[in-house]
């Protein structure tokens, strides 16, 4: 595979899933239960309008605890998909590791937005993390890109997360996104 030219990199938001874009429900495991948050979808066609490439980044321990299985996330993202449309999100990547394991992907590690940079050709100077927990300010942190702080889901809590970023809900996050392009 050969490497895209630096000037033909692409931008990218990256997402944490429960509770940024959709509300959390612990361990979700049940398509039925997935509800997007109002504006979602219209926000991230407007990000995917301006040139942005979309990706999940999701810890994701409820398979490595066998709460569900690999199967059920994948019903449960078949359902987010069919939610957010028109919008799409161009990769996913999760990671099924339980807290405390000796994880490389498991967030606050970046090597998941990582590999998505590799994967998509991506431009990290110019990408952001969207999240609600200090864990995803962190990996975005780690990996070099701006962060977004979301006070929907854990975001809720206001503690110091060292965000650069702190939007009310995700189509504010998004205006700040797009702002940053004037």
């Amino acid at each position: 595979m050969t490497r895209p030219a630096p000037d033909q990199l692409s931008p990218a938001v990256f997402l944490d899933r429960d509770g940024t874009i959709m509300r959390d429900v612990e361990y979700c495991s049940d398509p039925k239960q997935v509800e997007i948050f109002s504006g979602v979808p219209e926000a991230l066609v407007r990000l995917k309008q301006n040139g942005y490439k979309l990706i999940i980044i999701s810890n994701q321990s409820g398979i490595g605890r066998g709460y569900f299985s690999e199967e059920q996330f994948w019903f449960v993202q078949d359902a987010i998909a069919r939610k957010l449309a028109p919008a799409v999100i161009d990769a996913i990547y999760y990671c099924p590791d339980k807290p405390g394991g000796r994880s490389t992907r498991r967030k606050p590690s970046p090597e998941m937005v990582f590999e998505a940079q590799r994967d998509h050709g991506i431009d990290l100077s110019r990408s952001f993390f969207v999240g609600d927990k200090a864990i995803d300010i962190q990996c975005g942190r780690n990996a070099g890109v701006r962060t977004i702080l979301v006070q929907t889901g854990y975001g809720l809590q206001k503690e110091d997360t060292g965000a650069e970023f702190v939007a009310r809900e995700f189509t504010e996050a998004t205006d700040i996104i797009l702002e940053q392009l004037k």
